[in-house]
């Protein structure tokens, strides 16, 4: 009798110590029968100009996964092709599979492939395992959600904790009497700090290759450069334990603040590992907790840092699944500009954005307040297309995927499904990055004036867009103080804010594609 030859294709955001469909494609047919299959897609790695760190980071951990998969015994084919199909026929052509295992993608496209075509185009059966990379995947708080039903995070968190006994003290007993202590975790930075150096790895023999063949590529954004970032499993835990004993006492107060001196703060820079399966959510939560319980850090950092995993993060990803696929094109507040060309290029007289573009074109990075209160914040009061602000974020980022992208940028950021994730539209005038950055201290606009040629373009666009949009923000219970603000502005300063509006936007220059 003849044994089957198995093959598990991995893909290169689910490179996991413990893959699923290595795991059970073993258990079938014993370790000597599989082979284990990474694709190098040209098609998937040009569908955006993407940041080029992002890309040395991707091939890199995939070159590096493949060798320890090599080191543990499994034969490991690594394909470069036009497409994912086209390297899977390539491979089982080679090696002649009759039976395929693989792990459902994180992203939409991928999974309605993997579901939908692949075990027809392939023509030999086809084994999807569930994703582990998520909780929500083994624990779903809402299992059979109603259709047009809101979901709060806030319900969504406290369910996941109580469930996974987080920072709790028995059930529905959370460490410390609260389940969140976000209004300790809102402070600006003093001046000035010094701040933890950032955890760097230099390139190995491997890494410089792919950074070479990248940088050779004309299609991307921002450089190769100084690329220092983990690309293996021993390197991704370096930077959790460094972030543990280095930032994660601070992270609480000041993970809202935003500021000239650094971009990183006390931020943990962990998400570009857990999204490609470096690091597992899990024993990062177990991790912090083990922190706050030893005394080495405080409840209010570690319950932050906590809530960004367990909570937003998982509860992002349930979102996409949840509004899939219509969550790409909605578009609530009918926003239908381009992105801004300064999102490209950075260059502005406006301090905040100038520091946040620049930062993200050289890095691939900036922390979660700057991406909804200086970026989509900008984009929504401007009129930009919810899909625009989600490709720019999808090509800039170094964490960007289109499973957090989508809710976070089109639902959260931009407000733009209806209320289904944020229950408000996260706009602010120019007094929020005021308060909680010292961008405006040297920024030739002024954050007290509303209107007139040195005002601040965030105050009269923010008054702009309420002054549009008053009787649908009116009806929102959690804007209301910010609505009734129009009640001190006359008529005269009405005319005034949208005349000004209407001046920035005409100046505004848009990217255009080619």
């Amino acid at each position: 009798m003849s044994v089957e030859r198995v093959s598990v294709w991995v893909l290169g955001d689910q490179l996991l110590t413990y893959h699923p469909a290595v795991v059970a494609a073993e258990k079938a047919v014993g370790k000597k029968n599989i082979c284990v299959v990474l694709i190098e897609s040209t098609e998937r790695l040009r569908h955006l100009p993407y940041q080029r760190k992002k890309i040395v980071l991707l091939l890199s951990a995939m070159r590096h996964y493949e060798q320890e998969l090599r080191r543990a015994g499994y034969a490991v084919e690594y394909v470069r092709a036009t497409s994912f199909l086209e390297g899977l026929q390539q491979h089982i052509h080679k090696y002649h599979i009759t039976h395929l295992y693989t792990m459902a993608a994180s992203e939409y496209d991928t999974r309605r492939m993997q579901q939908e075509d692949l075990e027809q185009q392939l023509a030999i059966p086809l084994t999807i395992l569930p994703n582990t990379q998520f909780l929500v995947e083994q624990f779903s708080p809402y299992p059979h959600p109603q259709k047009g039903k809101r979901y709060i995070m806030e319900n969504f968190y406290r369910a996941m904790r109580d469930h996974f006994q987080i920072l709790m003290e028995g059930e529905g007993k959370p460490a410390g009497g609260k389940w969140n202590y976000d209004e300790m975790n809102r402070e600006p930075l003093p001046a000035p700090m010094v701040f933890p150096k950032p955890f760097l790895c230099e390139p190995d023999e491997i890494t410089q290759e792919v950074m070479v063949q990248v940088e050779a590529d004309a299609y991307g954004i921002g450089t190769t450069s100084d690329f220092k970032m983990a690309v293996t499993r021993a390197g991704a835990l370096q930077a959790l334990d460094k972030f543990l004993e280095e930032r994660l006492e601070y992270f609480g107060p000041y993970e809202d603040a935003m500021s000239i001196q650094e971009g990183l703060l006390y931020h943990s820079l962990l998400s570009p590992y857990v999204n490609i399966g470096l690091l597992e959510p899990m024993e990062m939560i177990r991790a912090a907790e083990f922190a706050y319980y030893q005394g080495h850090a405080p409840l209010h950092s570690v319950e932050g840092f906590i809530r960004q995993v367990v909570g937003w993060r998982e509860y992002m990803y349930w979102q996409y699944w949840q509004q899939m696929p219509a969550l790409r094109s909605a578009n609530s507040w009918t926003g239908k500009r381009a992105m801004p060309l300064v999102f490209w290029n950075g260059d502005t007289d406006m301090n905040c954005i100038r520091h946040v573009v620049q930062r993200v074109l050289e890095q691939g990075y900036s922390h979660h307040i700057e991406r909804l209160m200086i970026v989509c914040n900008f984009c929504l009061l401007t009129g930009i297309d919810p899909a625009a602000v989600a490709e720019w974020f999808l090509a800039c980022y170094v964490d960007a995927y289109d499973w957090v992208v989508l809710p976070n940028v089109i639902g959260m950021g931009m407000n733009a499904d209806g209320g289904r994730i944020a229950t408000k539209p996260y706009i602010a005038s120019a007094n929020y990055i005021h308060h909680m950055s010292d961008y405006c201290a040297s920024c030739c606009y002024n954050p007290k004036k509303r209107v007139g040629a040195d005002a601040c373009p965030y105050n009269y666009l923010y008054w702009n867009f309420v002054i549009e949009h008053e009787t649908v923000l009116r009806a929102n219970p959690r804007l209301g103080k910010n609505v009734l603000g129009l009640r001190h502005i006359s008529e005269e300063e009405r005319q005034e804010i949208a005349a000004n509006a209407a001046r920035f936007l005409d100046a505004l220059t848009f990217y255009t594609a080619g």
